[in-house]
């Protein structure tokens, strides 16, 4: 039994247009075409098997000029999680003074990922 997706890879600017062939009998194997770099089939297997997605964002932000910090995750997360992360975002508050890197959320979800700050204030 096969099923086939297409998608367009994001792993680097040329953005090929891919098909991911899912092949299973007994065991479950993928089958990448139209890919133009190995990293391309990587891209496509993962989006079939675990999908994941680097997270920007902002927090509120005390004692700042602005009253919002960009923060990014550390490493991407699984795609289904990305809402759940959204929500301990929005009930974050950080005071300042706050340095590029610093680490704002430890382990954020029990992921081993942390939210980092992606601008000094």
């Amino acid at each position: 039994m096969s099923k086939t997706v297409e998608m367009i890879c994001i792993s680097c600017p040329m953005g090929c247009k891919m098909a991911i062939e899912t092949i299973t009998n007994g065991v479950t194997r993928y089958k990448v075409s139209g890919n133009k770099c190995p990293r391309g089939e990587q891209y496509g297997v993962k989006e079939m098997t675990n999908p994941t997605r680097m997270v920007t964002s902002t927090v509120k932000m005390k004692n700042g000029h602005l009253n919002r910090l960009p923060v990014r995750t550390s490493d991407a997360i699984p795609k289904y999680k990305i809402s759940e992360c959204m929500a301990v975002l929005k009930a974050v508050e950080v005071e300042g003074p706050v340095k590029v890197g610093d680490v704002i959320i430890n382990n954020l979800l029990g992921l081993e990922i942390d939210i980092i700050a992606t601008r000094s204030m």
